[in-house]
């Protein structure tokens, strides 16, 4: 149960960087978040299935993007 806090605190991060920042790759969430890369594609994984956030590919990385149901819930 003390990981739930700092995941939702992580998760937080990355929402408001995407929010703030627009598309942007998991480098760069990570960088502008302050968090490692591998915490970010993790936490990216879990808001993607929850459909808070999409990805796209373009190359051989991915940009990540609310979805208008992410920015919804956000205003709830």
């Amino acid at each position: 149960m003390r990981n739930v806090q700092r995941g939702l605190a992580s998760r937080t991060k990355i929402i408001t960087t995407i929010e703030e920042s627009g598309k942007s790759q998991a480098s760069e969430i990570a960088k502008k978040a302050g968090l490692g890369k591998a915490c970010v594609n993790y936490h990216l994984k879990l808001l993607d299935g929850q459909k808070i956030v999409s990805s796209k590919k373009i190359g051989r990385s991915y940009t990540w993007a609310l979805t208008t149901y992410g920015q919804k819930r956000l205003l709830a």
